[in-house]
């Protein structure tokens, strides 16, 4: 039976395991806190013990890193973390997948493909340009095996945090206003989390995966006005929204450290932001699902467990 390690219990460390378990793959997740993830084993260590790491993906055959440090401290924290998991994952002859997203790219004109250069300036599309760069020389030296998966905003269980997280849902499923940004007639693709969990498994699956990173398969991309709508139809409410602007974030960051990231991808929502999955779903199959089940899938989720 294969081994796979999960680095970290959110989202999409939960649906990996989700796509793992249903192949029945032997998993074990890593967090600080040995969060229980059902179907899996679960261990308490952090991702900067190097040793202790290395005790652990040892004999694995794919170790996933889905973990990452708050969302203010990316600069300071991830590039460590990153090394750390390398090095403990190096030697051990598994396969590393990166759970990425698409800051590296910065602001781009027309639709996204895994061809665009990592050209980011802000604060966190840097760290995330350069954390790739990184895992690419390791690659290219033949140090480590390595592939990536780039998601979209992603939405549905457990995803509290995302731009269609608790502060989207929590409220439109309660009849309210739910919290969006930017302009609401821009195209966005939109990333279930499930899908995302469902295309890194496929890819530490497949050696034509190594070496280079992925877009992972979403449904067509809709405008912010129309993922509302549909969301709203299927919580059989009104939609309603208000809109975060840029000086609310900027008062927010004043009491809450993440909200003064959120300037830096308030790109993402004011044009349209399309991503092209097309090099991933010609050579690991389109699996994306349609946003009636997913976004179902989500409310139902959010009405058991929001508070």
């Amino acid at each position: 039976m294969s081994n796979h390690v999960v680095l970290g219990a959110g989202p999409v460390g939960r649906a990996v395991v989700q796509s793992l378990v249903s192949r029945q793959i032997d998993v074990t997740v890593v967090s600080r806190s040995g969060t229980e993830v059902p179907g899996a084993r679960s261990i308490a260590a952090s991702v900067l013990d190097t040793d202790r790491l290395k005790e652990i993906v040892a004999g694995a055959d794919a170790v996933y890193q889905a973990s990452q440090p708050e969302y203010h401290r990316w600069p300071e924290e991830f590039p460590a973390m990153q090394d750390s998991i390398v090095r403990a994952v190096r030697d051990s002859g598994a396969v590393l997948v990166a759970v990425e997203n698409l800051y590296g790219y910065g602001p781009v004109k027309g639709s996204m493909s895994e061809s665009l250069p990592l050209v980011a300036t802000g604060r966190k599309g840097k760290v995330r340009s350069d954390m790739w760069r990184a895992l690419e020389t390791e690659s290219k030296a033949g140090r480590l095996k390595v592939t990536a998966g780039r998601a979209s905003d992603f939405f549905g269980p457990f995803a509290e945090g995302s731009a269609v997280g608790d502060r989207f849902f929590l409220p439109l499923i309660a009849g309210k206003k739910a919290e969006v940004m930017g302009d609401p007639d821009a195209l966005h693709s939109y990333t279930y989390v499930k899908d995302f969990g469902e295309a890194l498994v496929r890819l530490a699956l497949d050696e034509r995966s190594l070496g280079r990173a992925w877009h992972v398969p979403n449904a067509p991309a809709v405008s912010n006005r129309t993922f509302l709508e549909m969301a709203a139809a299927i919580a059989g409410v009104k939609p309603q929204s208000k809109n975060l602007s840029l000086a609310m974030m900027k008062i927010g960051g004043l009491f809450i450290p993440a909200a003064r990231e959120l300037p830096e991808v308030l790109y993402e929502f004011k044009e349209d932001f399309v991503v092209d999955d097309s090099d991933y779903t010609s050579t690991f199959g389109d699996h994306a699902t349609a946003f009636n089940e997913s976004l179902s899938e989500t409310i139902d989720w959010w009405r058991s467990h929001g508070h």
